[in-house]
């Protein structure tokens, strides 16, 4: 058998570079931490002393950056955590589509078409109302663990 008959397609992702391990102990409040498989920003930090047998526990209460759902994990404090990748990237905004897409112009000044408008309706409403009198929005979008969404507006002045 010779190599090329061999074909690997792979279509799962492993995931590796979404997340990076950290120490419990070291991971603070507004720190980025993964509860429950997702990408969380920490509330609330308590650590409990060492009990009779062992560890001392970090108790972590964070919000999902997506959701906004409150999440809570204990962990000891010796052991890895999944800390998140997380980026934020700004876009000028070019159109909002009927079905609720928008359009971005990206930096290399390709467009980018894949993203909703955000789910929080303070920012929805900044969005729309901007885009209909005309102004010039730049949107900061923030990725994190193969997800994207809108988290904040900001405007350059009028077209």
């Amino acid at each position: 058998m010779s190599d090329d008959d061999h074909q690997f397609e792979s279509k799962a992702d492993a995931g590796a570079s979404k997340t990076y391990p950290q120490q419990a102990g070291t991971i603070r409040k507004n720190a980025y931490i993964v509860i429950k498989s997702r990408p969380c920003k920490v509330v609330e930090v308590s650590t409990s002393k060492t009990g009779k047998h062992g560890h001392a526990k970090c108790h972590f209460v964070g919000i999902d950056i997506f959701t906004g759902k409150k999440l809570e994990d204990i962990v000891p404090s010796s052991h890895n955590c999944d800390v998140p990748e997380v980026s934020r990237t700004d876009y000028q905004l070019i159109d909002i589509s009927e079905d609720g897409f928008v359009s971005l112009l990206t930096d290399s000044g390709n467009t980018k078409d894949d993203l909703r408008l955000p789910t929080d309706e303070q920012l929805l409403v900044q969005i729309k109302e901007g885009f209909a009198e005309g102004k010039d929005l730049v949107v900061t979008v923030m990725r994190a663990m193969g997800e994207e969404q809108i988290c904040a507006l900001k405007d350059i002045g009028p077209k």
